[in-house]
């Protein structure tokens, strides 16, 4: 009765590039759909991954049977835009009850133009996907024939060799203030580190954006950071020029390996000033030391992922969204310590550097969706900016006619 409500509601076929079909429905009328097919075990949160940047040319499908129930809401936005190609559920609950909801998942799905897919036995395909590991697919309400379907989902590219740190990615730098983006023009940027508004009252931070998300701007801003967004290509001269108190690298998606002009931006300016990576960033940072990364089975998406930090035995529950990692055994150890584990898997989770002043995580401590027990990387980053300034501003000392 209550899908005869929708008129919107029309037959679907879901195909895997392995020849796997799943009949469906969408919830958002006629439409197709193509990309990775990844799984996230979270609860609640499904109006930030669909903008987030990370799942730029993927398919999220939520594990939580019923999803809809709370609507959307224009402050749990973490960009300007949807990047999920489509949302696979359960279950779609079409009337939500929440005080802060102004519009039905349906409906922000239809005005972006993004497939909401229900009916679809999602235990089977995340048990399949667990076993098998993430791959295309390929979901249409207009083309029902099976074997066509599963062609169509062989012919999207692998996400495995893309570099997609620009496709997420602003292509205007920005001021973020008071949580809102202020354009910025070639004018201002011309200044060098007058462009900064705070110089000297607040620590300034250049943030690469490979795909950032709103709630990590939030944070830096919550941590008392001046804050400006620069496109995924910015030189590292640029960056030099601005003079900022530290450079942030930002979550995004894609495969790092290829992204070598990143890279070589990164590398440059390692040692200019402290540096902090999370996610994307986390992995661009490791090649740019020298290190590798490597396609994880299916890769870790949800809101309770363990992590133990290795120099305090601490554990905490982490959000994550990422299908690459770092490789351990590729880091030089001698001038990079593992900080961080999962523990679900012995993955990599975070490091820093013995010498120079940068560190990195491989999951999201600003945590929109999830829990926010590592939020206090923020503050660390704050502490390193604070201690290099200072220690840049001191005195050298003098010992037998050498400065050092």
């Amino acid at each position: 009765m209550r899908r005869a409500m929708n008129r919107n509601y029309k037959p679907a076929l879901l195909a895997l590039e392995d020849g796997r079909v799943f009949s469906c429905h969408s919830f958002t009328g006629h439409g197709q759909a193509e990309g990775e097919v990844v799984f996230n075990t979270s609860m609640t949160g499904y109006q930030e991954m669909l903008t987030d940047p990370s799942y730029c040319g993927q398919m999220v499908m939520m594990t939580y049977p019923l999803i809809g129930n709370y609507g959307v809401a224009p402050e749990d936005m973490e960009s300007g835009q949807i990047h999920a190609q489509a949302l696979l559920v359960k279950e779609y609950q079409m009337e939500p009850s929440n005080q802060r909801s102004v519009e039905t998942l349906a409906g922000f799905l239809e005005r972006h133009g993004v497939m909401g897919i229900e009916a679809l036995d999602t235990r089977a395909l995340t048990l399949h996907i667990r076993k098998s590991g993430a791959m295309r697919a390929f979901v249409s309400t207009l083309e029902r024939d099976p074997h066509t379907c599963v062609d169509m989902a062989r012919a999207i590219p692998a996400m495995q060799g893309r570099d997609l740190t620009g496709a997420a990615s602003t292509v205007v730098p920005y001021r973020w203030q008071g949580g809102q983006k202020y354009l910025l023009s070639l004018t201002d940027l011309s200044l060098g580190e007058r462009v900064w508004k705070f110089k000297g009252n607040r620590p300034s931070v250049v943030a690469f954006d490979f795909g950032i998300k709103h709630n990590i701007l939030k944070c830096l801003e919550v941590f008392g950071f001046e804050v400006i967004v620069m496109p995924a290509t910015t030189k590292a001269e640029t960056a030099r020029a601005m003079a900022p108190d530290g450079i942030f690298l930002s979550n995004g998606p894609g495969d790092p390996e290829p992204a070598v002009a990143a890279v070589n931006t990164i590398r440059d300016l390692i040692g200019f000033r402290p540096m902090f990576g999370i996610c994307l960033g986390h992995q661009l940072m490791a090649i740019a030391l020298g290190g590798n990364t490597y396609k994880l089975k299916f890769g870790h998406r949800g809101g309770n992922q363990p992590v133990i930090n290795m120099t305090t035995g601490k554990v905490d529950i982490t959000s994550q969204n990422h299908g690459f990692a770092v490789d351990a055994e590729s880091l030089n150890q001698s001038d990079i310590e593992i900080t961080h584990l999962n523990l679900n898997d012995r993955t990599v989770e975070g490091f820093r550097h013995r010498r120079w002043p940068l560190f990195a995580v491989q999951y999201h401590p600003e945590a929109a969706p999830g829990p926010h027990d590592s939020v206090y990387l923020f503050s660390e980053f704050q502490k390193m900016t604070k201690e290099f300034h200072k220690s840049k501003n001191q005195p050298k000392l003098k010992i037998g006619g050498t400065h050092l």
